[in-house]
């Protein structure tokens, strides 16, 4: 496993369009490693694979409201239902130090494969929720800032100790 470099805005790989997973292979499987590792060291909550330079439709991301916390990894991934709205600060490793309110759904259901192509669907509530869309939305080279209603000021974040998605 190794360490990849996080892309910042400003990149133009950000803003491109992934391509399918066609192949479920030993270079996929390395990827995946790579990115988990990579999350593991940012203090995010997800990672999508243009962020490291991949064009494909790779995610990872870390399901907080299970206990013990689980790394899960989405490939294909499509956000299938949601329900509820709240209003939200989110940020992105892509966007460092750039934080704010967006509107998301506080549920999500999504459908996507695993590392060996098998199909599921997993359901997620809050923060959870809020980065399935988030990653999934890079995948089509969108970042948050397209989404922010109002940016907040980091200091005010760690006075009011509120989350963020990424």
């Amino acid at each position: 496993m190794a360490l990849r470099k996080i892309l910042t805005q400003g990149d133009e790989q950000l803003l491109k369009h992934s391509r399918k997973v066609e192949k479920f292979d030993a270079r996929l499987h390395t990827l995946l490693d790579d990115m988990r590792e990579t999350l593991e060291n940012s203090g995010g909550v997800g990672l999508a694979a243009p962020q490291v330079g991949v064009l494909r439709r790779v995610v990872v991301l870390l399901d907080v409201n299970t206990e013990p916390e689980e790394m899960v990894e989405l490939v294909n991934p499509e956000v299938i239902e949601t329900h509820g709205e709240e209003r939200v600060v989110e940020g992105c490793l892509s966007v460092p130090g750039v934080y704010g309110y967006v509107t998301r759904p506080t549920w999500a259901k999504i459908r996507a494969q695993d590392r060996d192509g098998n199909w599921f669907e997993r359901e997620g509530e809050g923060i959870v929720a809020q980065c399935f869309c988030h990653e999934t939305e890079h995948l089509d080279g969108h970042l948050f800032t397209e989404k922010v209603e109002e940016y907040v000021d980091p200091e005010d974040l760690q006075q009011g100790g509120e989350g963020d998605a990424e």
